[in-house]
């Protein structure tokens, strides 16, 4: 299966392939270390939480800002 393939794919089979692909991470141990950029990126994000300089919003409001 390839990329044309999946765009070929009516949304409801796309949707259940990919919930089958994630399915299948269930089951396997896979020991993947996250690049080193997440980890300071997760660390900037605490250090912000932590110093009341995070700025949180809602999934609706991030909805209404990005349908564009």
């Amino acid at each position: 299966m390839n990329t044309n393939d999946i765009k070929n794919m009516n949304l409801l089979d796309r949707l259940q392939t990919m919930e089958a692909l994630w399915d299948s991470f269930l089951n396997e141990e896979a020991d993947i270390d996250s690049p080193q950029w997440h980890q300071g990126i997760l660390e900037e994000r605490r250090r912000n939480i932590q110093n009341g300089k995070a700025e949180f919003v809602s999934l609706k409001d991030l909805k209404a800002n990005h349908s564009s």
